[in-house]
């Protein structure tokens, strides 16, 4: 799968004591390649008959996702560095036009594969399972009816169809809507022959429209709304005839471009270019596969692409609009079967249903979270308790993203309301979700806390709750650090650890980083925690470096680390130093990695994998033998330069000897095992995917559902 160029093989001739460049390029992965080879790990989901049906079309319409966020944000980049003749963009020191190139033969590969596997494969298979997509030359006499009615009263109305002359100019098109492309015939109202419109598709409606049971004769049916546009859309221009119809959609740069030094209310600033992402540069044209060659030359006109930025296919032109009919169906047969999410035994209060007073079960001893196979809640509930304690003084937290309606919100302005002193740094700029993020900001000062937005030129990723009690004479510290977002639904989807503590030094650091980004004055140096743009990426390398002296001295050495990206090259060279020495290193790199496994004399001791399965992966985990004392930090920052370099992020050490033994286990040991949902990386940047072969099948993230979670619907969490 998407392999790349080849390492430039060793000179022979040269003499054994001739150091190898560990800086050349050709010893490192393009990082955008990598990423489309991801998203294809992500579609051979939607092809595994493993896995249940409705699931492998949730992965389909999860990589469609993927593709539109990979143009509106990579691809648009490497188009404006293009146009900006800025020569090397990456590790691999490819020129931006050479990245677009093979950027552009790699997802034309990617998108014919999803329309192959969904008219070859899905939608036979759903079709086997009585769920129809049902197209207009097979509705019946009473769908057609239903379907007409469904027309005139709820899509017609809000149509706003635009005949093309000299006074009604091509619309300006939305960011990923809808549209299509008509041929007219005939004259108009005024006795002019009118030869196009263009007609966008009203973002309300669904794409995907259940037909009610009582003209289904058995299963499921639905039709898309694109198909009940085409048919009707004669209606919407008397006196002429359509003869041809054909759905486009138009990707935009979506990157916000707000100059941070220059404004002075970061807020505003945000809300004013929010309206300009949809309607920022031209990326990419999707169009219907019969679409002919003249109407696509217009629509690269009007919107200055090149013909390689055509993508035609042969179905919906927005797969991920799919997931509707995922949610619509009701058969638990043909999905991932439910859970609960479990409870740390040390949270359950005395009834044994329940849990206690947290912060008394804090000061018991550190608190391990593990979702989704254990439940958010305790997140929550530690929130809560803390709004309604009145000996709980202060809460500070940081927000990235969080989702709509958030319970965590809410609870943060009730205790701003009931008077306690609420801090929280709210991520502005986290990407997609600005305009939820100031929509929360503002109601947080509305109900009295004080809300600050970070640090200029430095997004705040990390995940922090800090919260101030009152205990007799003395104050005491309760903390909460991650590795994801405070988000109740992702929480369900993604797997993350959770820490809660009030081990006074943790508190302290945690309490420093706040201060920081509120004051943005200096700070003592951290006790614990290892902080971007400080002090996390210096103390990983001093720790590779470490593993190298243990290992030549005879102690005990490793390296494993767990992340979503490692792009980083500094820390790249770092690990192949480490290889070189001998140093077994092993890697679990969900997405991009620029890390080149078994190169002879460079990287021969790594081996990277990727895991794929039911849950997004998505904790980041740095494992050092440390000489026989093993150390362990959980951390919200992946190896990427904008996260060490970039961003506020912070790495939590796992003290507690158990809770390290879990992280261990749960996060490196079991997916090393997994033979069924991973993926080995090699040298040419290829992945292989891990058979059991003779073996046992073992799946890390079934076994942790078996032993975190039990069977069931989702009753918490």
């Amino acid at each position: 799968m998407s392999a790349q160029d080849p390492v430039t093989p060793l000179d022979k001739d040269e003499p054994e004591a001739q150091p190898i460049d560990l800086t050349r390029a050709d010893l490192f992965l393009n990082r955008h390649i990598s990423l489309l080879a991801f998203n294809e790990r992500v579609l051979a989901q939607a092809r595994d008959p493993a896995v249940p049906l409705l699931e492998r079309l949730k992965f389909l319409c999860i990589t469609s996702s993927n593709l539109d966020e990979f143009f509106e944000t990579r691809v648009a980049g490497l188009k404006e560095l293009q146009a900006y003749g800025t020569w090397q963009v990456d590790v691999d020191n490819r020129s931006p036009a050479e990245t677009l190139r093979l950027v552009t033969i790699k997802a034309h590969e990617l998108v014919a594969e999803q329309y192959r596997v969904l008219n070859q494969e899905l939608l036979p298979a759903l079709a086997r399972e009585q769920i129809h997509l049902v197209p207009p030359a097979r509705w019946t006499k009473a769908q057609r009816a239903w379907i007409q009615r469904y027309f005139d009263e709820e899509v017609a109305p809000l149509l706003s169809p635009i005949g093309l002359d000299p006074a009604h100019p091509f619309p300006r098109i939305l960011n990923k809507s809808l549209n299509f492309i008509l041929s007219l015939e005939g004259k108009d109202a005024f006795g002019r022959n009118s030869a196009l419109a263009v007609l966008q598709a009203p973002r309300v409606l669904p794409r995907v429209i259940p037909l009610p049971s009582e003209i289904v004769s058995k299963g499921h049916a639905f039709v898309l709304l694109s198909e009940i546009i085409r048919t009707y859309a004669g209606e919407l221009f008397p006196g002429m005839q359509v003869k041809g119809f054909y759905p486009f959609r138009l990707t935009r740069n979506s990157e916000m471009f707000v100059d941070e030094e220059d404004v002075d209310d970061l807020l505003r600033a945000m809300e004013g270019e929010l309206s300009s992402r949809r309607y920022g540069d031209e990326v990419r044209l999707e169009v219907a596969r019969e679409c002919p060659p003249e109407k696509v030359d217009l629509l690269l006109k009007q919107f200055e692409l090149e013909q390689s930025d055509v993508y035609s296919v042969d179905g919906p032109v927005n797969l991920s609009r799919l997931m509707a009919l995922i949610d619509q169906v009701e058969r638990p047969d043909l999905k991932y079967p439910p859970f609960t999410p479990g409870l740390p035994r040390e949270l359950i209060g005395a009834s044994g249903s329940a849990m206690g007073n947290l912060f008394e079960a804090i000061r018991k001893g550190d608190v391990l979270l593990h979702q989704p196979f254990q439940s958010f809640t305790p997140v929550v509930e530690f929130l809560r308790q803390a709004s309604q304690d009145p000996n709980v003084l202060a809460i500070r937290m940081t927000l990235y993203r969080t989702g709509a309606d958030s319970a965590i919100v809410d609870l943060l302005r009730q205790a701003a309301i009931r008077g306690k002193e609420v801090t929280v740094v709210v991520e502005l700029r986290a990407r997609f979700d600005e305009e939820a993020n100031i929509s929360l900001a503002t109601r947080l000062q509305e109900a009295g806390a004080h809300v600050v937005y970070g640090v200029v030129g430095y997004k705040t990723h990390a995940k922090l709750t800090w919260v101030i009690r009152r205990e007799g004479r003395a104050l005491r510290n309760y903390v909460h650090l991650g590795t994801g977002n405070y988000h109740a639904r992702t929480a369900r989807q993604y797997t993350d650890f959770g820490l809660l503590t009030c081990d006074p030094k943790i508190a302290e650091d945690v309490n420093h980083v706040f201060l920081q980004l509120t004051s943005l004055g200096r700070v003592p140096r951290l006790h614990g925690l290892l902080q971007s743009p400080f002090s996390l990426c210096q103390g990983l390398l001093e720790r590779i470096a470490r593993e190298i002296d243990h290992h030549r001295a005879g102690r005990p050495a490793a390296i494993r680390f767990k992340v979503n990206g490692l792009t980083d090259r500094e820390v790249i060279q770092a690990l192949y130093e480490a290889s070189q020495a001998g140093v077994p290193i092993d890697l679990i790199v969900r997405g991009m990695c620029c890390l080149r496994p078994g190169v002879p004399g460079v990287s021969e001791t790594i081996r990277v994998r990727s895991i794929v399965g039911r849950f997004l992966e998505h904790p980041r985990v740095y494992y050092f033998e440390n000489g026989g004392q093993p150390e362990v930090y959980c951390a919200s920052a992946d190896l990427m330069e904008r996260n060490l370099h970039r961003r506020i992020e912070v790495a939590f050490p796992i003290r507690d000897p158990a809770l390290r033994q879990r992280v261990i286990e749960e996060s490196l040991d079991y997916y090393l095992r997994d033979n069924t949902q991973s993926w080995l990386l090699q040298e040419d940047g290829s992945y292989v995917r891990v058979e059991p072969g003779d073996a046992a099948p073992f799946s890390a993230q079934s076994t942790l559902l078996k032993a975190l979670a039990s069977e069931g619907p989702i009753s918490i969490g």
